[in-house]
């Protein structure tokens, strides 16, 4: 020890550990809240349904959940910023249809093109009419909910499109280590979006947009910029999730994506995002995704009517917002 420094005492250190750890609880709060909600649903849907905790069904939930994690994970973006996009579930409707539509033109890669184009530009003109049309988010995308699953509905009427291409069907039905292709995607798109949203200066602009936008445009920063971007994200995701869900039931339907916009933003919450903006966790909205799995597929095993997951669904929306506003803002941080 060099001369001059002292040792903290014990007492000194353990305040200091104990002022550590809470300070992580507090910053972390909403995902620890949502990670132990999913522990004890795991655990009580592994001792009450027998098939529940079983390699296949494992492996067959998590292909399932995987388009409502992509799209979770860039739907964080938008709420963090003070936003929301009711238009993903049109979107994943209209590019699931777009798909089966080209894949007849035996093109595949043309189709997977297109499809994700189409993805994007809704997310763009949805990004231009918020940010700089000045419109509100909500308006926007509830309007494109509508518009959108009307071109889906109007392209298909109403049918299903068979896909049998096989460079397209691998993307939903395709196995690598055990795990399923959209697996990988959800893993993929979580990875990619945690690392943008926590380590790049776009994610920190981000969540200062949700919360001092006005701070944020006087330090020389164009926020309409970064809801552009934040909006155009979750179009080009929900595109995905709509190639991941049509080519894993190998069929494109205009159906697709139905109530898909509750699901996301449920998880979301779930993860302790502010509707409000300015705290935001992908972490936390992957594994609010997960826990709305479970729930759909231990409820199933348990023989539960099926009417019944809509409204647990529901219910949870409820309750998570009524945390977010009371409990959450109070404790969390800027999240993770």
């Amino acid at each position: 020890m060099a001369a001059g420094e002292t040792v903290p005492p014990p007492l000194a250190r353990s305040r200091s550990a104990r002022g550590a750890r809470s300070e992580f609880v507090a910053r972390h709060f909403g995902v620890l809240s949502i990670l132990l909600v999913f522990v004890v649903l795991f655990v009580f849907f592994s001792l009450r349904a027998d098939a529940f905790l079983t390699a296949g069904n494992l492996v067959n939930v998590s292909r399932q959940i995987a388009p409502t994690i992509i799209v979770a994970t860039a739907m964080t973006f938008v709420i963090t910023t003070g936003a929301i996009d009711l238009s993903v579930g049109s979107i994943v409707g209209l590019t699931a249809a777009t798909l089966g539509l080209l894949a007849k033109t035996g093109n595949p890669v043309l189709a997977l093109s297109v499809t994700l184009a189409i993805g994007a530009l809704i997310g763009i003109a949805n990004g231009l009419l918020t940010a700089y049309g000045r419109l509100q988010s909500f308006i926007v995308t509830l309007a494109a909910l509508t518009a959108v699953r009307g071109v889906a509905l109007l392209i298909t009427q109403g049918y299903s499109t068979p896909i049998d291409s096989t460079f397209l069907l691998p993307l939903g039905q395709g196995k690598f280590l055990g795990l399923y292709t959209p697996t990988w995607m959800a893993i993929a798109s979580v990875a990619g979006s945690w690392y943008l949203f926590t380590q790049t200066r776009f994610g920190r602009y981000v969540v200062a947009v949700g919360s001092n936008a006005e701070s944020l445009r006087r330090s020389g920063v164009d926020i309409r910029k970064i809801q552009l971007w934040a909006l155009t994200m979750t179009g080009l995701f929900a595109a995905v999730a709509g190639v991941a869900t049509a080519t894993r039931l190998a069929s494109g339907s205009s159906n697709s994506g139905t109530a898909f916009e509750l699901e996301v933003i449920t998880a979301v919450v779930l993860g302790g995002t502010s509707l409000m903006g300015g705290r935001g966790s992908i972490i936390g909205s992957a594994i609010g995704a997960m826990t709305l799995g479970i729930i759909s597929n231990g409820l199933v095993l348990l023989h539960v009517d099926v009417y019944w997951v809509p409204i647990v669904q529901g219910a949870i929306l409820v309750v998570a917002i009524f945390l977010n506003s009371k409990l959450f803002s109070r404790i969390g941080g800027s999240g993770t």
